[in-house]
This record gives structure tokens, C-alpha cells and sequence, in this order.
């Protein structure tokens, strides 16, 4: 299992890489291919079509916990029963997510006929048809993915997650150059979510030797899931507000030129998701386990902490990285109509070093079943956040949801968790920031350093965007081997890097 986390999270960031530098040329082909209405379009419609994921209620992220439960107690027909349960229930609601989704295509100008044009409003319903079964098969083979998980198989996990990064954008291309416009981009995704489908289905069932029974249904075990799924789709729904609704909203009165924009800097935001969830995801099955076997806060802490310290080396690195050369990039990447995304995503992305670089605190909580409390806040910061957002867009347009957004952040995963971790949970998370804040502090000087320097030797093309990225890279190297690591630190690096022995 430590072979298989370490590759996973190695193969994880190697998708990170893959994906990332897929989407230099794919956002910008799509914008080449459809334009920039079509795009907005395009992300408006996806957008409706991704809340249906709420339907799952959480019950994917509880699989783990009960599991390892019916595990520990070494029962395989408890297990073969909790996966019947789990068939039948994601068969009911990929129905209702398939009829949901067609219900938005066939209703699509109530939502858009006031901001979309005619032509724009029937894309919206081609879109939301083939998306709907989109998702329907991405809901269906959760059932697959949780138990694959599980299993702790990273591998074929995160193999699997770089064909799709791969596959997709290569199926669009060639659906877009024989004229299916945004439709064809739709259709690729459909096509390469039901190969994983097939590949995930196989994987669980023939390699790890899934299996189901469906004869006897246990209401007392899926009252159990029911009551602790029901607080992570509260977080569910705080994740839709401030990924999805945003769009709704200035697709609704602001148009689809607003949401283009909008949606390139919640794409790039995603990256900074991705770095940090990559690392957490791979210690979720331990962290069950360290909770089911003797709930030691003591080594659930140390475990957070150092976690979170790679994270937010990881996170600086980028972030910093990303103000300091980050307009030139998005100018040569998008062009000069998005300059707005590089100021959306600087102001976004910065509050984010709280919760990416604490996310395994998020499943210490799930293991231990106290999850209740964060939901709650998380649902309070998502009313006021499409609260403000749909009052101020007409006004404030793309800044209403990116200031609703770090207010959101700030006040429920700054303030309220980092004191709901050391009085609820028993963590503490004084010493997590005695050990990851000179992180921030060492960063922080970096890049103002850089940022002074490059006031004298701006960068106007891409030999000075590459000579200060190389720049930064050896001063922040610099600064966390000086000031930040520490001997333990420095030793364990030494080993794995012979130069610097």
C-alpha cells in the first residue's frame, strides 16, 4: 500500500502536468474553433448539467468509511451487500439525473432567452441533452471508483485519469476540424466518460473481484450512510455554489462574454484544487483506518501537518509563480479580451492556501463522523454567497462571485475550521502552523523580491518569461532551503537528490 501511495501520487502530479499542459492548447483551440460566446456558452450549460452530481448525496465519499468498517469486522457478505446497495441506489439516481438533465435541454430558453440570443439558447439545449448522459455514466461508475479506492489501487487510478486528460481534448479536436462546433467538444466527453465506464467496471469486478448482492436490502446500514452522506452533500453544495453557480448567475444577467471570462479563471483556480488534492486523496483509505484502529490525534496531527507542509510548498511555488509571470501568460494564452482572469484568479487563488493545504483534515473529520458542524457553516457561506452574487453581478459583473468567493473562504475554512480542528476534532493546529507558516513568510519575500526586479527587466516576450521563471524557481529553492527546512528535512532531500549531498 505505501508503494501504491507513493506511486499515486507521483503518477497524480504527473497527471497534473499532463492536464495542464493539455489545456494550454486546448482552451485556447476551443476559443479558435467555437469563439468566445459559444464558449461561455458552453460552460453556462455545462455548469446547470454538473449540479446534477448533487444527486449522489455523498454516498460516493462514505463508501471508504463503512468499508473499512465491514472490513475490520472481516465479514465478505457484509461487504457484497453494502455493494448491492450501492448498485441499485446509483442506478435510481443516474435515472433521475438523466431525466433532470433532459428536463433543463427541453426547457432551456425559461433560463437563458433573456441573456442568450436564439441561436445561442439552442445550442444551450443540443449541450444539455448529450451532457445530461454525461453524467449519468460519470454518476454510475462512481460505484466502481469508490470501490477501486478502497482497494488504495492509485495506480489504475491515476493512469486511468491521465487517458481521460489525454483522450478527451484529442476526440474534441478531431470532432471540431469536421465542423461539430461546441457539440462535438460535448460528444467527446461523453465518449471517452463511457470508456472509463467500461475499463472501471472491469477493473473492480474481474482484477479486485467485486461482487454484489442485491437479495436483502439493509435498512439499518443504509440508515447510517444516509444520516452521515447527508452533511458531506451539504459540503456538496457549497462546492456547486462556488464552482457552477457563478456561471448560472452572470450567464442569466450578464451574458456569455462575462461568463467566458469568468470560467478561464475558474479553470486555471482548478489547478491549484488539483495540486493539493492529489496529495490528500492517496491517504483517505490510511486515515480510515488510523480513525477505526485507535483514533490517535497525535499521529492524525503529525500526518496534517506534514501532508499539509508539501502541499503548501507545492501551493507557494505556484501561486507566487503565477502573479509574478502570470499576465504575460494569460495575454499569449487566452488574449488581451481575458486580462481581467489573471487579477480574478490572483484574488481567488490566494485565500485557498487555508483549505488546499489542510484537505486531509477534511477526512479526519469524515472518519470520525464530526463532519456536521463544517456542512453547516459551508451552507451559511453558500447562501450569502449566491445571495451577493446575484445581487451584485448586474453591477460588479465577474467580481461579484470572486468577492462572495474569498469572503466565503476566509471566514468558513480560515477562521471557523482552524478553531473547529483544535476544540472539536482534539488536532492541534498550533503546531501546524509553527511548521507551515515560514512557508508563506519565505514565499511572500520571494516574491516581492521578483516582483521589484522585474519592474526594472519586465517581461515582454517569452525568452525573459522563461529566464524569470527559472529566476524565481532557484530563489524560492533558495529561501526554503535556507530558512524553511529543516535538518531532518534537508537530510531526507540530500538522499533523494545526489547533487545536493
Amino acid at each position: 500500500m505505501i508503494s501504491q501511495r507513493k506511486a499515486g501520487a507521483v503518477l497524480g502530479y504527473a497527471n497534473i502536468v499532463v492536464k495542464n499542459l493539455v489545456n494550454l492548447v486546448y482552451t485556447p483551440m476551443l476559443l479558435s474553433f467555437v469563439g468566445q460566446a459559444d464558449y461561455g456558452v458552453f460552460q453556462t450549460s455545462n455548469s446547470f448539467v454538473f449540479s446534477l452530481t448533487l444527486l449522489t448525496f455523498g454516498f460516493s465519499e462514505a463508501y471508504i468509511r463503512f468499508y473499512t468498517q465491514e472490513k475490520a469486522k472481516g465479514d465478505e457478505c457484509d461487504i457484497r451487500r453494502l455493494n448491492g446497495m450501492y448498485l441499485m441506489l446509483y442506478i435510481v439516481v443516474c435515472a433521475v439525473a438523466l431525466s433532470l438533465g433532459l428536463l433543463f435541454s427541453a426547457n432551456v430558453t425559461t433560463f437563458f432567452a433573456g441573456s442568450f440570443t436564439s441561436e445561442q439558447v439552442g445550442l444551450a439545449g443540443e449541450l444539455m441533452a448529450i451532457m445530461s448522459f454525461n453524467v449519468a455514466a460519470t454518476l454510475f461508475s462512481t460505484v466502481f471508483d469508490a470501490y477501486i479506492l478502497a482497494h488504495e489501487q492509485f495506480k489504475f487510478q491515476q493512469s486511468r485519469q491521465m487517458f481521460t486528460s489525454l483522450a478527451t481534448p484529442g476526440v474534441a479536436f478531431v470532432l471540431l476540424n469536421v465542423g461539430m462546433g461546441a457539440v462535438g467538444v460535448a460528444v467527446a466527453q461523453l465518449a471517452v466518460t463511457l470508456t472509463l465506464l467500461v475499463l472501471n467496471a472491469r477493473f473492480a469486478i474481474v482484477k479486485l473481484g467485486m461482487k454484489f448482492d442485491i437479495s436483502r436490502f439493509d435498512g439499518s446500514l443504509f440508515r447510517a450512510i444516509a444520516a452521515f452522506s447527508a452533511w458531506i452533500f451539504g459540503n456538496q453544495v457549497c462546492d456547486l455554489v462556488n464552482q457552477s453557480v457563478p456561471n448560472m448567475i452572470l450567464g442569466a444577467l450578464s451574458g456569455a462574454v462575462a461568463v467566458s471570462v469568468f470560467a478561464v479563471s475558474i479553470n486555471i483556480r482548478g489547478i491549484f484544487v488539483s495540486l493539493s488534492t492529489v496529495m490528500s486523496n492517496v491517504f483517505v483509505p490510511k486515515i480510515n483506518r488510523i480513525v477505526a484502529e485507535s483514533d490517535d490525534n497525535a499521529e492524525l496531527t503529525r500526518l496534517m501537518t506534514r501532508v499539509g507542509r508539501y502541499q503548501m510548498f507545492l501551493f507557494c511555488w505556484i501561486y507566487c509563480g503565477f502573479v509574478l509571470l502570470g499576465r504575460f501568460f494569460i495575454v499569449k494564452w487566452a488574449g488581451v479580451g481575458f486580462m481581467d482572469a489573471y487579477w480574478l484568479i490572483s484574488t481567488m487563488a490566494l485565500p485557498l492556501v487555508i483549505p488546499l493545504c489542510q484537505n486531509t483534515g477534511i477526512e479526519i473529520q469524515r472518519a470520525k463522523n464530526k463532519h456536521k458542524a463544517r456542512s453547516v457553516v459551508y451552507l451559511c457561506m453558500a447562501g450569502i454567497n449566491v445571495a451577493f452574487t446575484w445581487v451584485m453581478s448586474p453591477v460588479l459583473g465577474y467580481w461579484a462571485p470572486a468577492t462572495a468567493y474569498i469572503l466565503s473562504i476566509l471566514l468558513g475554512n480560515g477562521i471557523f475550521m482552524n478553531w473547529y480542528y483544535q476544540k472539536k476534532i482534539g488536532l492541534d493546529m498550533g503546531f501546524y502552523w509553527r511548521r507551515n507558516l515560514p512557508v508563506l513568510l519565505a514565499s511572500a519575500c520571494v516574491l516581492v523580491v521578483c516582483l521589484s526586479g522585474s519592474c526594472l527587466a519586465p517581461v515582454t516576450g517569452w525568452v525573459m518569461f522563461f529566464c524569470w521563471g527559472v529566476v524565481y524557481t532557484v530563489l524560492f529553492a533558495a529561501a526554503m532551503w535556507i530558512f524553511v527546512l529543516d535538518a531532518g528535512e534537508k537530510k531526507m532531500l540530500a538522499a533523494r537528490l545526489p547533487f545536493l549531498r
